[in-house]
């Protein structure tokens, strides 16, 4: 049935075609005819199994299923059971009436596409206009219907600061993306949908979420189909991204800085790594080491040397089902744990060398993967080239195994699709860093101002951690001892 005005008008109307008081309603309230899996018709179904009906009488076809394929299989099964009657025409079961059926059908199924096409376009205009065209109930803004405009929710921005301030310089209580969830929860702040618990995936949807540096976005998902699809079916249809140019881009108020936005993304992407469990034994640089040989993760473990134990990193990884089990790379934990902070201490004095330094690495690393492109680009006219070589061939009178073309064909083709792969990627990574430092100087004015605040003497090694995982993303080593500091 029609959800609305027109509701009670269409059961009616039913009725009087059905002439009789003994009836059973299926309705499906504000559920989309465009799928089958609806629970009134599915209850409908299990009643004409079950032999409990002797009629059914319907206002249209397309309240049967707004496409033609649906509305023919249950007109069927129903009509195998007992007699279907339409309020709206009659059809008789002849190669005609099956036909006047069918086209009334695919007019219907018509008619839902350009409802769809028609809404969908007056929605991307909307946008265009800049307006924003649903509450998408993002946590820390509210919906004014009036402007169609995200305003800020002052009470939600001031928690959407905290969490942000609290997963880029953690507490000793609150660390990583779990500890802000439980701190939520402890402190009773409440969900956009007023939930008392919070759920690590929410904390981490507004880690990620772009709306808080003012870029919203809108026709970003491709929803088609899912239109009230609320009981999953075998129909379902999953949402997908579009491609990044159709995306439209509408004003919203900032919340975050872009600094502190773009730290909690490199943050995040070490963070399985930088929050895993605390072992018996602290360890400054626990999750940040790893071994330049093998690239297996360097973990601090007590080792027995002639009778005594010693603290020390090491890539062997005696796990059951371990995919590397590591070279044997072994880092003394005093002597590594010494020379990083130091090296920190002495960029945290001298902040501009720091800066300088790391943006002759951005430059030269940026030259490096142009020049992958470069090679890239030279691979694919290559492939072309040959491509065109072996297609001629193939049209030609000489002889020549036409199976051995066919494979090497094949075998550019594979080839061709790892390397544009492999473009999109570099290109992708490229354009992210577009305008964006390794290192923010604001991140790093921070971090000076809080290892300065405290002392070198009154630092212990909780302090000394958060100073270094606020700058360093990784630290490489390799068996002569060679050591590399990767800032975020």
């Amino acid at each position: 049935m029609r959800s609305g005005y027109s509701l009670e008008q269409q059961l009616r109307a039913c009725r009087e075609k059905a002439q009789t008081s003994e009836v059973i309603e299926y309705v499906d309230r504000g559920l989309s005819g465009e799928f089958l899996d609806r629970p009134a018709l599915n209850k409908l179904r299990q009643d004409l199994r079950e032999g409990i009906l002797s009629k059914v009488v319907c206002l249209d076809p397309d309240r049967l299923s707004r496409k033609l394929m649906n509305q023919l299989i249950v007109s069927e099964e129903i009509e195998k059971k007992v007699e279907l009657v339409f309020v709206n025409g009659e059809y008789q079961r002849t190669p005609e009436g099956m036909l006047f059926y069918q086209l009334r059908g695919a007019i219907a199924e018509f008619e839902k596409k350009k409802i769809t096409e028609r809404m969908s376009r007056g929605r991307i205009q909307k946008a265009r206009q800049g307006k924003v065209i649903r509450d998408y109930q993002i946590y820390g803004y509210d919906y004014d219907k009036e402007k169609e405009q995200l305003v800020i929710n002052s009470y939600e921005a001031s928690v959407v600061r905290t969490i942000f301030e609290l997963f880029t310089s953690p507490k000793s209580d609150v660390q990583g993306i779990n500890g802000i969830a439980r701190y939520l929860t402890n402190q009773g702040i409440p969900t956009k949908r007023n939930a008392k618990q919070w759920h690590r995936q929410v904390v981490r949807q507004i880690l990620m979420n772009k709306a808080y540096v003012g870029e919203f976005f809108q026709n970003r998902w491709n929803t088609e189909g899912m239109l009230a699809n609320k009981y999953g079916s075998s129909d379902k249809v999953k949402m997908t991204a579009r491609p990044q140019e159709d995306w439209i881009q509408v004003p919203c108020p900032k919340i975050i800085e872009i600094e502190q936005y773009e730290h909690t993304q490199a943050i995040l992407k070490e963070s399985r790594r930088r929050w895993r469990g605390t072992s018996k034994h602290e360890y400054l640089l626990s999750g940040l080491v790893r071994c330049e040989e093998c690239g297996n993760t360097m973990t601090g473990r007590r080792a027995k040397n002639w009778g005594s134990y010693h603290r020390e990193y090491t890539d062997v990884k005696n796990t059951a089902g371990a995919k590397n089990k590591g070279c044997g790379n072994r880092v003394n934990c005093e002597k590594l744990d010494d020379e990083v902070w130091n090296e920190l201490i002495r960029w945290l004095n001298n902040p501009e060398e720091l800066i300088e330094s790391l943006n002759d690495f951005k430059d030269s690393q940026h030259s490096y993967e142009k020049m992958v492109l470069e090679r890239i680009g030279i691979e694919l006219n290559r492939i072309k080239t040959g491509r065109n070589r072996l297609i001629n061939l193939l049209t030609s009178d000489e002889f020549f195994q036409e199976v051995d073309v066919r494979d090497k064909l094949k075998e550019l083709k594979e080839k061709e699709v790892n390397l544009l792969k492999d473009k999109k990627e570099i290109e992708t990574k490229l354009k992210e860093e577009q305008g964006k430092g390794i290192i923010n100087t604001k991140l790093l004015e921070k971090a000076t101002t809080y290892y300065l605040s405290h002392g070198t003497d009154r630092l212990n090694i909780v302090n000394k951690r958060d100073i270094i995982r606020s700058i360093v993303k990784e630290i490489r080593v390799d068996c002569n001892y060679n050591v590399e500091i990767i800032t975020l």
